[in-house]
């Protein structure tokens, strides 16, 4: 069912898998869909997901210009208009989970529920802050990937990583009281040895006014990959059942009246 739409100038492919209510799967920078091939089938026993990839990304091809998150949540909005025509349930791991979070603030109408993987805030909460960017290191790992699918070829893989990292360079930068607009009930999943700290992770929780938490041990920022049965596990918990009455809440006890 793989095809192309087009949303203002990026082609963007996409994938349709299932059947139910709307999810819409958003992988992470510098990878494609296929990077959810050991969660796609545990969903789709659930829903009905697409599987679109973002400019530069996998099928879809580049366009013209620097990629920011800004652009790739409006290719995101105008994607969830044009093809998904319903509120929608986001399921975003690094990049896409920071995308996913602007749609959800921009236009709430169109987010049922979120659920962020590894994707903070703030580049105040990286783990390794000092980590440099290399191209040439980066095309080694995931180029000949990207040159499998991609229409712009292999070797356009470094014209994109370098777009991605004068991207990462300076984003993403919102203050934790920015997260208040995320009105929608959320899932922060993250591992315990992921790319920002762990503290970033409690701060996001914290910020967030109807979130929930989750934290996946003994894996890294590829944690879907390395421990899918648990993460699919937590993920469809959240999405297919509603909050339950704790026993005794503190965080989200009800203020006296």
């Amino acid at each position: 069912m793989a095809t192309y739409v087009q949303l203002g100038d990026v082609k963007t492919w996409y994938d349709e898998h299932g059947s139910g209510d709307p999810l819409v799967l958003m992988h992470g920078g510098l990878v494609d869909a296929r990077f959810f091939e050991p969660n796609l089938g545990a969903l789709a026993e659930r829903f009905h997901v697409y599987t679109p990839e973002r400019r530069g990304h996998g099928h879809t091809p580049d366009v013209p210009g620097p990629i920011t998150y800004q652009l790739m949540a409006d290719d995101t909005i105008a994607f969830l208009e044009a093809v998904v025509g319903e509120p929608a349930d986001l399921v975003g791991h690094s990049d896409g989970a920071f995308v996913a979070m602007l749609v959800a603030m921009q236009r709430p109408e169109l987010v049922k529920r979120l659920v962020m993987i590894s994707g903070g805030f703030s580049k105040n909460g990286e783990a390794a802050p000092d980590m440099e960017w290399n191209v040439d290191e980066i095309a080694q790992f995931l180029g000949p990937a990207y040159g499998e699918v991609s229409p712009d070829g292999e070797d356009h893989f470094k014209v994109v990583a370098a777009k991605i990292g004068e991207m990462a360079a300076v984003e993403p930068n919102l203050q934790a009281s920015d997260l208040a607009k995320v009105t929608q009930r959320a899932l922060a999943m993250f591992s315990d040895d992921d790319l920002v700290t762990m503290a970033h992770a409690v701060e996001m929780y914290e910020a967030l006014p109807n979130a929930e938490l989750a934290v996946v041990p003994g894996t890294s920022h590829f944690l879907t990959q390395e421990k899918p049965h648990l993460v699919n596990q937590l993920v469809l918990d959240f999405l297919t059942n509603d909050p339950v009455q704790t026993v005794a809440p503190i965080r989200r006890a009800q203020p006296p009246s």
